[in-house]
């Protein structure tokens, strides 16, 4: 059998996604050793999974939570500024200390989500077979293709290549700083020049947690990139529906969450909920735990029926008529998946460019929180309500999301590739430091 590390970003809902793959080798007989810093642990579910942390002579209490804090209220420029250097820095973190604790836990294989660097880096550098995961959507680059952070669609012609163009070289400019640390780290381990995202996937195998229905077309689409649908655990019992939950009759329902990081704009969910109210619709708004109690009764007041930090999101949406989101990757793909129209508020990450694509398949609504105002988000799900096009288009679409394999499907796909390469011990890093 083979024993796997697991390099991530330490944001709930890539280690989710992960943790579920994860899982799904663990039950197929393989070990998986997590790598990362101390509080990284606290996130993992499953108590099969072996953790390793790095770091520890640098870790401080409160640092992950902080980290996560930045990335979810990013600020102004200064703020983004922070969240690139946070970024930057767990990359340097697991390249200068996760090559000897591969090494002495003689792992045989990586599984590297694609938005952490350093899992292609380091199995570049040791000789490892690596298999990426793409939790967000796929970093491989087309001009064609607007990159995950925009919001526009597909270049059709040669003002969209244009824009494509210039925004692919702003974007470049501002991770700077994370692009220095991956080349850095390249030319120490001996490795061809090597500066971003893309640059470090897997040449083995990509597990997108997409449908390829869902995406845009590509023209020049890796061969190896595999699109498996939403990872989930197999055979997870459906969660319990609370009893006082139930909507009222003859009343649309919609569920609404703005994600784990997300959670906590009380602003927007307020407007939201005011939004529902003077459509007729009955919402519940899962707020993540991002806001205190005062805040939920506020938002109840506003006019939500029931507001929680965590609500059973897949029963959720199976009762929805309509999911008010924020386009992250794992809500819209559940969405998708029970075949449910969206109301799409894309913040940040590759939200933007979820949002496009769902626009693209006409499965959903899109309205910028900054444009978010009570009126906009009314005639968004007026609209949703009303016409039966888009719940058709997602029930469309939700088809392919289904049938595209999921977890047991990228198991399948990590064994394929890994067991012919796995076994050989991890070679020395030309570079590597402990």
């Amino acid at each position: 059998m083979t024993h796997f590390a697991v390099l991530a970003p330490p944001f709930p809902s890539h280690v989710r996604a992960i943790e579920a793959l994860a899982a799904e080798l663990l039950d197929r007989g393989h070990r998986v050793t997590w790598v990362h810093q101390p509080e990284v642990r606290s996130l993992l579910r499953d108590p099969r999974i072996r953790f390793e942390a790095v770091g520890t002579d640098r870790a401080r209490p409160g640092a992950l939570a902080a980290m996560i804090d930045r990335a979810a209220r990013p600020g102004g420029p200064l703020g983004l500024s922070r969240v690139i250097r946070d970024v930057a820095d767990n990359t340097d973190l697991l390249c200068h200390e996760a090559p000897s604790v591969l090494r002495r836990l003689r792992v045989d294989a990586v599984i590297a989500d694609e938005m952490e660097a350093a899992g292609g880096l380091l199995a570049r550098a040791l000789g490892l077979p690596c298999v990426s995961v793409a939790c967000a959507l796929p970093v491989h680059r087309e001009p064609r293709l607007p990159l995950p952070v925009m919001h526009w669609g597909l270049a059709r012609d040669e003002a969209g290549l244009h824009l494509n163009h210039h925004s692919t070289r702003a974007y470049d400019w501002l991770m700077r700083p994370h692009a220095r640390v991956i080349a850095r780290h390249a030319e120490a381990f001996g490795l061809p020049p090597l500066a971003s995202l893309a640059d470090c996937v897997s040449p083995l195998a990509i597990v997108s947690q997409t449908a390829g229905a869902f995406d845009f077309p590509r023209e020049a689409a890796p061969a190896h990139l595999h699109h498996v649908g939403p990872l989930r655990p197999r055979g997870q019992a459906a969660a319990a529906w609370p009893p006082e939950w139930a909507p009222p009759s003859g009343r649309p329902f919609v569920f609404a969450s703005l994600g784990t990081l997300q959670g906590g704009r009380f602003g927007l969910l307020r407007r939201i909920a005011r939004a529902c109210h003077a459509e007729g619709a009955s919402l519940l708004l899962a707020h993540c735990d991002r806001l205190d109690a005062a805040q939920a009764e506020a938002l109840q007041r506003a006019g939500a029926i029931w507001v929680t930090g965590f609500a059973p999101q897949q029963e959720a949406i199976a009762r929805a008529d309509v999911v008010v989101t924020h386009a992250g990757l794992n809500t819209v793909m559940d969405a998708l998946a029970a075949g449910k129209p969206m109301l799409l508020l894309p913040i940040a990450f590759d939200q933007p460019g979820v949002a496009a694509r769902v626009v693209h398949a006409g499965a959903g609504v899109r309205v910028l929180p900054l444009l978010a105002s009570v009126a906009a988000l009314r005639r968004g799900l007026r609209a949703l309500l009303s016409d039966p096009s888009y719940a058709q288009r997602a029930r469309a679409l939700g088809e392919h999301v289904r049938a595209a394999g999921g977890t047991p499907r990228a198991a399948d796909i990590v064994e394929s590739v890994v067991s012919p390469l796995a076994g050989a011990p991890a070679r020395e890093a030309e570079g590597a430091t402990a």
